[in-house]
């Protein structure tokens, strides 16, 4: 049966030189995710490095083709290409919207060397409707592998992930909650 609802908590910092970390609970099984520098928050901001708490729906996902074929998912996966950004400027009428490059408005660049994007999921948020200086930019995506903090994402594990993507019903929303 497909997973409906996956949740994000942050797990309990014990020492404020420990990272902030966050778990995932899909279904029976729960992972380790990194989550926001800040937290999770509940008036989430442009910048304040806080996961918005909430329940967000995983609209569409892109993926990096240099790493491997197609990820199975029910939710449509598109091919990152260099000229895909996602706009983070508050002062443009493309905030929190997909963008072509080259833009000379503030954004996010999907195409990374660093393997962040190189499978993401845009997750319903700040979208329909669109607040400027919500937060823009929230995404499911991969983690680096020490899982430190994101700008406000949630994150996991690339091959989490991908084993995550094709359990999913197509409307399948992720709730984000302290």
């Amino acid at each position: 049966m497909p997973l409906r609802r996956i949740v994000a908590t942050a797990l309990p910092r014990f020492s404020p030189e420990r990272p902030l970390r966050g778990r995932l609970q899909i279904g029976q099984t729960t992972i380790v995710c990194a989550i926001g520098a800040a937290g999770i928050g509940h008036r989430k901001r442009e910048g304040d490095h806080a996961s918005p708490a909430g329940h967000f729906r995983l609209i569409e996902g892109f993926f990096k083709p240099l790493i491997g074929r197609r990820p199975r998912a029910s939710l449509p996966m598109f091919p990152i290409n260099r000229t895909l950004g996602w706009c983070d400027d508050v002062k443009s009428a493309n905030y929190n919207r997909l963008i072509r490059l080259p833009s000379p408005a503030r954004h996010e660049t999907l195409w990374r060397d660093d393997g962040l994007y190189d499978l993401v999921v845009v997750l319903d948020y700040n979208l329909h409707p669109r607040r400027k200086g919500a937060g823009s930019a929230i995404f499911l995506h991969c983690a680096r592998p020490d899982f430190a903090p994101t700008e406000g994402c949630i994150a996991l594990r690339q091959d989490d992930l991908r084993k995550l993507l094709p359990r999913l019903a197509r409307k399948a929303v992720l709730i984000v909650k302290r």
